[in-house]
């Protein structure tokens, strides 16, 4: 609201903002007239005391008694010269002189405020540019429902009984016990005056600097964006940043920001886009690239790695790398390749800026954990192209890339379910992140299409203080879906689908990323082009590549000693997925809890498939939470993990 405190009349000032009442037209909201249009049922009243509320949050009256004096912006409606006009002026003149310091009195609903008593001063102080005003305030607690905002607001009550802040608001659940994380506090642990003093002064630069940066028109709150801003560049490095600093940094950032308003932010290209765009263009730009490289050879483009782990100690970075080593082939004249081992959170800034100022173009980071470290590189490095080994992770300034793994999984099943005499088979999952969930119960409804009896046992293999193995000894569980790859030093038969007994031990099938197939076709859309035409497709959304079975991403290898009826069942249900004919997840579905997909017709949305928290009916077992991961798994989860899907 435009300050009039440049107005030395109270007749004056009067005048101007009851022009601008009338120009608004709409009355005060009432709130007794808003819970009776709501049928909201108020479960109890708890008073605050005398707090300073922030103006922008009082948005109404408690009663409708003052609805055709003030304007829902709290400028006068009466014209000059009424009783109330008079008082207003009078109100005004006193704060010009004094200052009005007398609280109101309020009640506070959903985080909004509705004046009782002092509806003149918080219009004049409103009027005058005040940023918070003293109040009385009682707090109104509504009945607990699943409705988003509802939820919210029962996260931001558990917030303010520990910091006391009431000025900061978000539009998704959960970010308020992430910004008690961020700024370094425990779950339960109450904010200093310290605390408090630093945070407002931290937020209030921030937000001033993000509203002079922000799209016009969006939608994006100061809190959302001071939550991305700071679980991307950390909580206290915002007080070491200038005002010119953090202004740069924002700019950098405006269209990750613009992504923040909007609950469909991710574009999901589930093949390949090889047809995609000119194709003479395609091909004079490969001409001309290879022209270049024939004359110029240091032109050749530099493609880097890094990796959270080495190809000895991780089967996951062997598989990458395998994937490096094809690019090398392929692209032997074009570009050469580079890796980097042993990334953690803490030095992953440095080999990224390494990689940069070494020549890379082109950089891939394999693993979740990653993530912002490269977002962060790719703010302040445009031009180089970074991509990050996640699934679901929205931003602009980055891509990133998964396979769908769950379409493997799901002939591993089918596998299981036929080999399985007794019905029981064990499946061993790690990380509960984006995709996982999709991959069990795959794996879960590809064992049941063939044996309607089949269960499936679900163990974690980073989960606290367990023996896997005994688990499944004492469900008498032999068939079991174990590790997808293991390094090439590794002795450990115990990958992919096998059969454990105290006889006898088989492989019988194994999932495989075929990521050198991923990373030709990955170079080849940087090289002729397709990779411009990809970003046009998600002009408003971050782009993940999420391909599948039919791109030749994965795939599934039987071993021979697989019945030849089982391994014919499996070729014809890979070659249905892969015509795009068939889906694990369609038709009618039922989870541990009950029917979640009854339309025999549908199939579930790429989306649906990715943020999944349920289990199917036929697996025993539970999704963990947090506290229940040993210390090595929190870091994929707190970036990937099924319960961001909520926040």
């Amino acid at each position: 609201m435009d300050s009039i405190t440049s107005f030395a009349e109270g007749h004056g000032a009067y005048e101007k903002v009851y022009k601008l009442g009338k120009k608004e037209g709409s009355p005060v909201e009432s709130l007794d007239d808003l819970l009776k249009a709501k049928g909201e049922q108020i479960v109890g009243e708890y008073p605050l005391g005398v707090v300073q509320i922030p103006s922008e949050l009082i948005v109404g009256t408690k009663t409708n008694g003052r609805s055709s004096a003030l304007s829902k912006s709290f400028y006068p409606l009466l014209k000059p010269g009424s009783e109330f006009a008079n008082k207003w002026i009078a109100l005004y003149r006193a704060h010009m002189d004094e200052g009005i310091r007398e609280p109101i009195k309020a009640y506070e609903y959903m985080n909004k405020f509705y004046v009782e008593e002092g509806n003149k001063r918080v219009s004049v102080l409103k009027c005058c540019g005040a940023v918070s005003i003293p109040g009385n305030v009682i707090r109104l607690i509504p009945r607990r429902t699943n409705d988003p905002e509802n939820m919210l607001y029962y996260e931001f009550i558990d917030f303010y009984n520990l910091s006391g802040i009431n000025y900061i608001s978000f539009t998704k659940p959960g970010s308020y016990a992430r910004l008690q994380q961020l700024v370094g506090k425990r779950p339960d642990e109450l904010w200093s005056d310290d605390d408090k003093l630093d945070f407002s002064s931290i937020f209030a630069r921030f937000s001033l600097e993000f509203e002079a940066i922000k799209t016009k028109g969006g939608s994006v709150t100061p809190g959302d964006a001071f939550l991305f801003f700071i679980g991307l560049y950390d909580y206290r490095s915002l007080f070491q940043m200038t005002t010119s600093e953090l202004k740069k940094t924002l700019l950098k950032a405006k269209e990750e920001f613009n992504l923040l308003q909007t609950s469909e932010s991710v574009e999901l290209q589930m093949t390949p886009n090889e047809d995609n765009g000119n194709a003479l263009n395609k091909t004079i730009n490969k001409t001309i690239n290879k022209v270049l490289t024939d004359l110029i050879p240091s032109t050749r483009q530099t493609v880097a790695f890094i990796h959270q782990k080495t190809a000895e100690t991780s089967g996951w970075t062997y598989g990458h790398e395998l994937g490096r080593l094809h690019l090398d082939e392929v692209f032997a004249d074009e570009i050469e390749t580079v890796s980097y081992f042993n990334a953690t959170e803490e030095n992953a800034d440095a080999l990224l800026e390494q990689a940069i100022a070494a020549g890379a173009d082109i950089i891939f980071t394999t693993a979740p954990p990653l993530l912002k470290a490269s977002l962060k590189a790719a703010l302040e490095h445009p031009n180089v192209k970074i991509l990050n080994c996640s699934l679901n992770a929205s931003h602009k300034s980055i891509r990133t890339y998964y396979a769908r793994m769950y379409e493997a999984k799901f002939l591993m099943g089918a596998i299981a379910g036929a080999m399985s005499v007794n019905g029981k088979v064990g499946y061993i999952a790690d990380y509960p992140i984006y995709g996982m969930t999709a991959n069990i119960n795959a794996f879960a409804l590809g064992a049941k299409m063939v044996n309607p009896k089949a269960k499936v046992y679900l163990e974690w293999s980073t989960l606290k203080d367990q023996n896997i193995a005994e688990k499944f000894s004492n469900n008498n569980v032999t068939y079991i879906s174990g590790l997808d790859i293991v390094p090439p030093k590794d002795s450990n038969r115990h990958f992919g689908l096998y059969r454990s007994s105290d006889r006898t031990f088989l492989n019988l099938a194994v999932p495989v990323w075929n990521w050198g197939i991923f990373y030709e076709k990955m170079i080849n859309n940087i090289l002729n082009g397709t990779w411009k035409f990809d970003e046009a497709s998600a002009s408003t959304k971050g782009l993940n590549y999420w391909w599948g079975m039919s791109s030749e991403i994965i795939d599934v290898i039987c071993s021979r000693h697989l019945p030849i009826g089982t391994a014919r069942l499996i070729d014809l249900l890979k070659n249905t997925i892969c015509r795009g004919e068939f889906n694990p997840f369609s038709g009618i579905l039922y989870s541990q809890q009950g029917l979640v997909q009854k339309d025999a017709e549908r199939v579930m949305t790429p989306e649906e498939i990715i943020e999944m928290d349920w289990l199917a009916e036929n697996v025993i077992g539970y999704i963990p939470k947090m506290e229940d991961l040993i210390d090595q798994a929190k870091p994929v989860v707190s970036k990937s993990g099924l319960e961001n899907s909520k926040s």
